[in-house]
Parts: structure tokens; sequence; C-alpha cells
């Protein structure tokens, strides 16, 4: 069984591997070759390739929470998740060339982003955590999944960018906000649609169960007068 310090040399040797490599020219042999290691210690912690981008996610995520930012917790909402995201391209930054191809990779091979989906969601759902904003139910399924494609949209554009200032990944990342912020809006909108359509349907059950029957019990007095 590998350790903590075997797991990272893995990892980290992956991610060298794709600086160079595309992501399908990276197998476990050519892992094991560069690292040192045995296959079975790959195999005990890394069971697949989405297994090592996975741990890649999990890596960045603690990292972003680790360094989240405390004095942001007056701000907006909207101004805690710019921060947080940011921070999180400052983690990834090291491994841009890495990320490169991964990006490159997905965009290829739609199985491959449909793999990965589940990946970036939860990281996503946890840079919202960071930021002080938890969502549940399916207006959660909804934010996260959104979050995560906006959030490719930025690095998209950041992949592009030479400048260390940023100027054109901030200003992606400012108008994917402004669209969610109209996403969520027309969410809550019709989160309360919902909610007052389920409470109509409810008082419309009650007032059917307190009617009186035809005497067998089953069928409301109103229903037998509608069908008459």
């Amino acid at each position: 069984m590998a350790n903590a310090k075997t797991q990272q040399k893995i990892l980290l040797g992956f991610l060298e591997l794709l600086k160079a490599h595309s992501y399908e020219e990276v197998s476990f042999a050519s892992l094991a070759e560069h690292v040192g290691v045995k296959l079975s210690d790959i195999r005990a912690e890394f069971s697949s390739k989405k297994a090592l981008v996975e741990a890649f996610g999990e890596m960045i995520d603690r990292g972003v929470l680790d360094d989240r930012d405390e004095d942001m917790e007056g701000q907006p909402a909207r101004d805690r998740l710019f921060d947080v995201l940011m921070t999180r391209i400052d983690h990834l930054a090291p491994y841009k060339e890495a990320i490169g191809t991964l990006h490159s990779a997905v965009r290829k091979d739609p199985g491959l982003a449909l793999e990965f989906n589940s990946i970036t969601v939860r990281s996503q759902r946890w840079m919202l955590v960071a930021a002080g904003i938890e969502v549940s139910g399916l207006k959660g399924r909804l934010v996260t999944q959104g979050l995560a494609v906006a959030f490719a949209r930025v690095i998209d554009t950041w992949l592009k960018e030479d400048d260390k200032g940023m100027p054109r990944t901030m200003a992606r990342l400012d108008k994917e906000l402004d669209q969610g912020e109209s996403w969520l809006k027309f969410l809550g909108k019709a989160e309360k649609m919902s909610r007052s359509f389920r409470k109509m349907g409810q008082g419309v059950r009650r007032s059917r169960k307190s009617e009186p029957t035809d005497g067998d019990g089953d069928i409301p007095a109103s229903a037998l007068h509608e069908a008459s």
C-alpha cells in the first residue's frame, strides 16, 4: 500500500506527463516508469486515470478551502464567490500546462467530458461552500452545474492569457457571474411558483378529504354531484 508521500509523487508525476503528452498518451506504464514506482502501488491508490484527475481536483479544493479569506465574510455573495474562484485559479496556476492538456482532451471527447463533469460539479459545490453560499435540492444541482460550465469558460480564457494580472480572465469571470445572477433570480422565481403550486395542490387534497362521502367512505359527494 502506497503512503501519502507516494500518492503525491504519483499524482504530481501524472501532471508532469500531461505537460508534454496528450491525456490519451499518458499510460499507467509510462507513469510508473516516470515516477519510479511499481504498477501495483499505482493500482492500489488510483484505479483509473479519472481517479487521478479526481485526486487533482480534491487537492485544489483543499488548497482553496485552506486559503479562504475570512475577511470577505461581510461582503456580498457575488464578491465572495469571485474571490474564491480567483483563489482557485491561483492554485491551478502551477499546473496550467497540464490543465490545458485536460481541457483539450475534454473538448475533443464528449464521453470524457461527461466523465469529468461530476468531478467539476463536486469541486464547484465546495467553492460555493467556501463562499458561504449553500444551496440544496434541485436548485442546488442546477446552480452547481451552471457554475461548473461557467468556470470552464473562464478557464478557457485563462489558458489563452499571458498577462500575469489576468485582466481578461477576471473580466470573463465577472461576465459569467453577472449571467449567473440573472439565472439565480429566474430560479428563485421558479422555485417560489413551484412552492405555490404545491401548496395549492395540498389545499385541494385536504378539502377533498374533508368533504362528505357517498356513504361508503370512498367517493366525495362533490364528485358524485359533478358526475350526475
